[in-house]
């Protein structure tokens, strides 16, 4: 149980410390690195190269961006596999709508409770 904590901590800092060498030795904006990092989620997910990622760091694995990316290549794939064709439309959404539900009521939450000030 213990070596699962760990290894979260190894495998989400270790996809932290590369978002940080990128934001230190490139120009490129946050937006840019967000998007680049749910790409490259997507498509180690959609190679099954992502799993073994999964499988060794669990939610220090799928928390980060990339796992948000690989989310909805695996969920997109299984929609297609289910559905045919159209589960090319309905599996990221699918996939990922309890996670984005999640951030947007857990925001609106904050926002109503705490009172956000401007800064000086």
């Amino acid at each position: 149980m213990m070596n699962d904590y760990i290894m979260a901590f190894l495998v989400g800092g270790a996809i932290c410390v590369v978002a940080q060498i990128i934001i230190n030795k490139t120009k490129f904006t946050p937006a840019r690195i967000l998007v680049t990092f749910v790409t490259v989620g997507v498509i180690l997910g959609a190679l099954n190269i992502y799993d073994v990622v999964v499988k060794v760091g669990k939610a220090g694995a799928t928390v980060p961006l990339p796992g948000f990316g690989f989310n909805l290549a695996k969920s997109t794939i299984k929609e297609v596999d289910q559905k045919g064709f159209i589960g090319i439309f309905t599996g990221g959404v699918t996939g990922s709508a309890g996670g984005i539900t999640a951030a947007i009521v857990f925001g609106y939450l904050m926002a109503v409770i705490f009172n956000a000030k401007t800064k000086e």
